[in-house]
């Protein structure tokens, strides 16, 4: 099949046409992808701030239609519309058992790019080809656990409904999963790209008062208050902290939301909240980012809380519909976080724009 693989770590990928995939074995779905969204998780392979280990092809947010299934599976057959999602929850763990889907055994496949018994469904010239953040996008077919090919309506736009798959999923669910904000809190988010403005969305549709944003980037400040931000705020020329703490009167905010994954954000994310706060962090940074709550003590007794958050604390069976229908009811915008459409072949112009901080997110058509 044709694919842009990743065969050294700081390169361009290369689009080839001979990467073999398999027949889906039992429990498992192939899918013939119609398009992928590319996220920063996959950039961060790309330039060598997350581990590389050998091919790899990249690509976790995307859409299309079943092709095949393995025996067993009853959920999805040839021919259905899916949502793909990178953690395909296996809802029998210790984890799924306890709700915390986040945590689930399969999510260790964002990692090492086979599934938990080492097997990866890819391979070129005889070697094996590593499925990148848990799914391989990048190519005209992908092979995942039944759980992870998420059954759509037959009138689901597949180019629009794919971002669903990390951005929104991951974003919105920070806020309704993860922090379960309130009706008529204050929210604070640092960093307006997909994940960020997915998180500014779901504060919006949670019912929060007060939506700040920090973002360098003059046109994703204006993104922003176009997805529900009520406040945005220049951390180059700004005193973030001092400009929360002057929106909430001087209280500090509710909740704050890193989507960025530096350590400096995050600690401010963390100094942006009231007593009693809570700092979620969302974004995926470099394994060199570290994070200071020095002095101990005041972060102790002001109860501040700190969270860890991967892909929304979401159960893609229950919440890609459930977005779908936020979607349908007019009250999530996906269409907006698309600001462009590249082919396959161009998928490396899509990270160079991401490197460059334009736009929200590059759907791909595969």
């Amino acid at each position: 099949m044709r694919a842009a693989l990743l065969e050294a770590s700081e390169k361009p990928l290369a689009i080839v046409d001979d990467v073999d995939i398999e027949d889906p074995r039992v429990g498992e779905v192939r899918v013939r992808v119609s398009h992928c969204g590319v996220c920063h998780s996959d950039l961060s392979i790309v330039n060598g701030t997350f581990p590389f280990v050998g091919p790899t092809v990249l690509g976790h947010e995307a859409a299309g239609v079943v092709d095949s299934v393995g025996t067993g599976v009853t959920s999805v057959a040839p021919g259905d519309k899916v949502v793909l999602t990178p953690i395909a929850v296996c809802n029998a763990c210790y984890w799924c058992a306890r709700g915390e889907y986040g945590c689930c055994v399969n999510a260790m496949a964002i990692s090492t790019g086979t599934f938990n018994d080492g097997h990866t469904p890819l391979s070129r010239h005889g070697l094996p080809v590593l499925r990148g953040v848990g799914l391989g996008g990048f190519a005209e077919y992908v092979i995942t656990n039944e759980t992870g090919a998420i059954k759509v309506a037959p009138d689901t736009p597949l180019e629009i409904a794919c971002v669903i798959g990390c951005a929104v999923q991951t974003g919105v669910g920070a806020v309704l999963n993860t922090a379960r904000v309130p009706e008529g809190a204050t929210v604070f988010v640092a960093g307006a790209g997909g994940i960020g403005v997915s998180i500014v969305q779901g504060a919006r549709i949670a019912g929060a008062t007060k939506i700040i944003v920090s973002d360098p980037v003059e046109g994703r400040r204006k993104m922003a208050k176009r997805f529900g931000a009520t406040d945005v705020i220049d951390p180059t020329t700004d005193d973030v902290l001092g400009a929360v703490q002057e929106v909430t009167g001087g209280i500090g905010v509710d909740f704050a939301f890193d989507a960025v994954g530096a350590g400096p954000v995050i600690e401010s994310c963390i100094w942006a909240t009231r007593n009693g706060g809570t700092t979620v962090m969302v974004g995926v940074g470099g394994i060199d980012q570290t994070v200071s709550l020095a002095p101990p003590l005041v972060f102790t007794v002001t109860e501040r809380k700190l969270m860890g958050c991967l892909l929304g604390s979401s159960n893609g069976r229950r919440d890609i519909p459930r977005l779908l229908d936020l979607w349908r009811a007019g009250r999530l915008d996906l269409e907006s976080m698309i600001t462009a459409r590249r082919p396959l072949s161009e998928v490396n112009d899509a990270f160079a724009d991401m490197t460059a901080g334009l736009g929200l997110r590059t759907v791909l058509t595969v």
